[in-house]
């Protein structure tokens, strides 16, 4: 359970809500979605992760109804912008608990990337996880709202 001041210690979801985390891989799938898919996928990111002994780029993941941005932590470069609408999952995983995953087409190949991220405490994991889904939801209202007049 997340405690209930949360969402207060954060700035609106229109806005964009900003959470820290490091960036363990990518690896390619072939599904978009999928609890199995998404398993199998965060083991191999992270048994490739462990095998490396480099330290981890710490970025912060902003999440909004337009979709998830990364931005390097300690440059405050932009990383990599995706459109909500590129998305297809995420989840956070149940063995790896602290590990929050997406699923997203990628703009240039058109490939199914899926790219995991390690959070200091399960709690913020699972926080990522429900902020990406009330985006979603958010962003389907909009776009409902926008082709209503029509």
């Amino acid at each position: 359970e997340l405690p209930e001041s949360w969402a207060d210690m954060q700035e609106p979801l229109l806005e964009g809500m900003c959470f820290t985390l490091k960036y363990l891989g990518m690896t390619l799938v072939e599904k978009p979605k999928g609890e199995d898919m998404a398993a199998a996928a965060i083991r191999r990111i992270v048994a490739t992760a462990r095998v490396g002994a480099r330290k981890f780029q710490k970025v912060i993941l902003t999440v909004s109804p337009r979709g998830i941005s990364l931005q390097d932590a300690d440059t405050k470069e932009m990383v990599e912008s995706i459109s909500i609408y590129r998305i297809s999952y995420c989840t956070t995983d149940k063995l790896q608990n602290k590990v929050f995953a997406y699923v997203a087409q990628s703009q240039e190949s058109g490939a199914l990337e899926c790219h995991a991220f390690l959070s200091p405490k399960k709690k913020i994991a699972q926080a990522v996880t429900l902020t990406v889904a009330q985006a979603f939801q958010m962003a389907l209202d909009l776009w409902e709202a926008a082709h209503a007049g029509r």
